[in-house]
C-alpha cells in the first residue's frame, strides 16, 4: 500500500470507529472498548526485547488476537510485507522479502515478534513514515508529508507548547546537545510526524485490538503516540521498557531492563548538516 493509499483509506476508518465510541454508555449491545497497547524499547538492549517479547507471548498464549503495528516498516512496505505473512512460514523469510535494501534495524531482536505473528495469525502493520518523507517534513514541513485532512485533523499548524516543547527537548538530548538550534524544532516535527502515522495505524486497526513495537520515544503517553491516540477517543496503556535509572513518569507501566553496557553515545559525536532551503 503505497502512503497515499494508506491515507486515503484512513478517513473511513476512523469515521467508523468515532460511529462506535459514541454508544451510549450502558446500552445493553455496547462493545468493549478497544484494547491499545504500545511497547517499548531501548533499541540497542538484547535484553529488553526478549522481555517483550516474552510478554507479548504471555498475552498471546491468554487469547488475546492483536493486530501488531511495528515502527520498524514503513507504510510504504506494507504490500511487501502482506505478501511475505502470507507467503512465509518463518520471520527470516519475512524480513529477507521485506527489507530489500540498507536497514540500521538490527532485524534479529525484531524476528521473535513477526514470529509470533505467523505462528497466531496476527496482522502485521508496517506503522512508520519513511525516512524520506520524515526528511521531507525536516525541510519543508507537515505538509510536505501529510494530508491536510491530517494536518486540520490533530491541529500540527499550530501545536500545544505542552508537546512541542518537550519533543524540542528529546531532539537536543538524543543529539548530545550538539545540533545546531535552528535544526531543533524542524526535526521535531518530523518525530512528531512519525506519531501521527503511528497512530492513525493503529486507529485504523484499534477494533479489534492492537500492539504497538516502537522505541520508548514513542511510547511516551505525555508526547507521543498515545497522545495522538486519546485525541481520538482511545486509552492505550503505554509500556516502557526501562533500564534502571531511566525515569518512568512518562509511562503507564514500567518493565525493568538491565542497563546494556555501551560506549558513550555522544563521543565524537558530529551533528547533521542543516538542510539546503
Amino acid at each position: 500500500m503505497t502512503r497515499r493509499a494508506l491515507f486515503a483509506c484512513l478517513p473511513l476508518a476512523l469515521a467508523l470507529s468515532a460511529c462506535q465510541h459514541a454508544a451510549t454508555p450502558g446500552a445493553s449491545d455496547a462493545t468493549p472498548a478497544p484494547r491499545v497497547l504500545l511497547l517499548g524499547e531501548v533499541h540497542d538492549s538484547a535484553a529488553g526485547h526478549a522481555a517483550r517479547a516474552a510478554l507479548l507471548r504471555k498475552e498471546l498464549e491468554a487469547g488475546w488476537r492483536p493486530a501488531i503495528a511495528m515502527e520498524q516498516f514503513d507504510t510504504g512496505q506494507q504490500p511487501l510485507l502482506d505478501a511475505a505473512m502470507r507467503d512465509c512460514t518463518t520471520a527470516d523469510c519475512v524480513v529477507d522479502k521485506v527489507v530489500t535494501g540498507k536497514s540500521g534495524w538490527t532485524w534479529a531482536y525484531y524476528k521473535p515478534v513477526i514470529a509470533l505473528a505467523l505462528e497466531y495469525k496476527l496482522p502485521l502493520l508496517a506503522a512508520n513514515l519513511s525516512r524520506t518523507d520524515a526528511s521531507k517534513v525536516v525541510k519543508d514541513g507537515f505538509a510536505a508529508s501529510l494530508p491536510a485532512d491530517v494536518i486540520a485533523r490533530y491541529g500540527l499548524d499550530a501545536l500545544p507548547a505542552d508537546v512541542m516543547g518537550p519533543q524540542e527537548t528529546e531532539v537536543r538530548d538524543s543529539h548530545c546537545g550538539a545540533l545546531p538550534e535552528p535544526m531543533v524544532a524542524p526535526m521535531a516535527r518530523a518525530q512528531i510526524a512519525r506519531d501521527v502515522v503511528m497512530a492513525l495505524t493503529m486507529q485504523a486497526h484499534a477494533q479489534r485490538g492492537v500492539v504497538l513495537i516502537a522505541g520508548n520515544g514513542h511510547v511516551r503517553k505525555d508526547i507521543a503516540v498515545p497522545y495522538w491516540l486519546r485525541r481520538e477517543g482511545l486509552a492505550p496503556r503505554a509500556v516502557g521498557f526501562l533500564e534502571p535509572t531511566s525515569d518512568a513518569a512518562a509511562f503507564d507501566a514500567v518493565e525493568r531492563i538491565p542497563a546494556t553496557e555501551r560506549p558513550d553515545p555522544c563521543a565524537g559525536f558530529k551533528a547533521p548538516t542543516p538542510p539546503k532551503g
